[in-house]
């Protein structure tokens, strides 16, 4: 799996690196149109113009390359001008300010970038023609302003990207926070009709009512206790349901009433451990988490004297809930939809806290909830 993930994440970064690599000879090869078609509007009947196309070959190559090199310079400052803007003073924050910055920033750059590239022509080539002062200034702006032309071009061209980028990421994530809502509002609904079921469920129902009348003809304090016992689950149920994220404290004393029934309906066929430490109560987990597991154990499970079904919940150090049983498998198997278990999973990953870990044995059954 690990190799496979190594191979995934080769994969995109190879293809990050080519798209960023088109991206930069697109940006390269629009700054060079730019270049030849704005120098030939500013001045298309220049006979300079008739001189380069029916000159030598080689002339021409040299002045591509020189435009192209040029070109690559002036791309790479506008880009780096941009992205250092997007850190320290991004669109969404203030939008014309934004813009009157880039501008300006743009605009001396592409002064700079000429004025040091002169400064270099100038002090390595010798035998320069010269040329009438009023020429030279003529030339010398009319560079400025194509320069400055293919910054704005450059600087518009990146400014569209990154902002169709962050409006795709944008609805990405809209889209997904929607999805979230959905799915938490499903799974809430889910835990609210398993609670519902368990309410009306005619045998828990018709099993507890039966141990309860029993109690009261025997015993009746302890079919007080017992009524108020089962009076407090349904409470809690009703009440808790709905709830995103509870205390353990609060979901263990629900489970001792729970445990209490359980305890008097089955007798010793169910041994229960708790051990759960003192700084992991004040945690969270998610409601009724502890009760579908324990449900979950006694419904696919025997619960015989001889042979008890025991049933642990503890912490661990790294910060888990345990729930974990005997594997003592019923022999004629009651159908099983698995709706306590999902329900549980759905709750975790949609409140984003990880996900809960079921291991299997020969001779146990366990499930370790991440504390909240």
């Amino acid at each position: 799996m690990n190799r496979i993930a190594t191979i995934r994440k080769k994969i995109t970064r190879n293809r990050k690196i080519i798209s960023t690599a088109k991206r930069r000879l697109v940006i390269w090869l629009v700054a060079i149109i730019t270049f030849y078609i704005f120098s030939y509007l500013i001045d298309p009947f220049d006979p300079a113009w008739m001189d380069y196309l029916n000159g030598p070959w080689q002339l021409m190559v040299e002045d591509l390359l020189w435009v192209f090199l040029f070109s690559v310079l002036l791309s790479e400052v506008s880009i780096f001008i941009d992205r250092t803007l997007n850190k320290l003073l991004p669109w969404s924050n203030r939008t014309v300010k934004r813009l009157l910055i880039q501008c300006v920033i743009q605009i001396v750059g592409s002064v700079l970038i000429i004025i040091i590239v002169n400064f270099i022509i100038e002090s390595t080539t010798e035998n320069l023609s010269k040329l009438d002062y009023r020429k030279e200034f003529t030339l010398l702006g009319q560079w400025v302003a194509t320069n400055i032309m293919i910054s704005l071009i450059i600087s518009a061209f990146n400014t569209v990207e990154y902002l169709l980028e962050n409006w795709k990421k944008t609805a990405e994530e809209a889209a997904q926070h929607k999805l979230r809502a959905s799915k938490h509002k499903q799974a809430a609904m889910a835990a609210e009709l398993q609670a519902l079921k368990l309410q009306i469920d005619p045998h828990f129902i018709f099993n507890n009512l039966s141990v309860l009348s029993e109690l009261i003809l025997e015993d009746q304090q302890l079919g007080y206790e017992y009524s108020e016992k089962f009076a407090r689950v349904y409470r809690y149920l009703l009440v808790n349901s709905g709830k995103d994220v509870i205390a353990v404290e609060e979901e263990l004393k629900f489970l001792e009433s729970y445990i209490f029934l359980i305890e008097k309906r089955i007798g010793d066929g169910v041994i229960f451990k708790i051990d759960v430490r003192e700084e992991h109560r004040k945690m969270y987990t998610v409601p009724l988490s502890l009760q579908l597991l324990v449900e979950n154990a006694i419904k696919h499970n025997q619960t015989s004297k001889t042979n008890p079904l025991e049933i642990e919940v503890y912490t661990l150090p790294t910060g888990e809930l345990v729930v974990a049983n005997t594997f003592l498998p019923l022999i004629n198997k009651p159908d099983s939809s698995g709706v306590g278990l999902r329900n549980i999973k759905a709750r975790y990953e949609i409140l984003g806290y990880g996900k809960p870990e079921i291991e299997k044995t020969e001779n146990k059954f366990i499930v370790k909830l991440p504390l909240i």
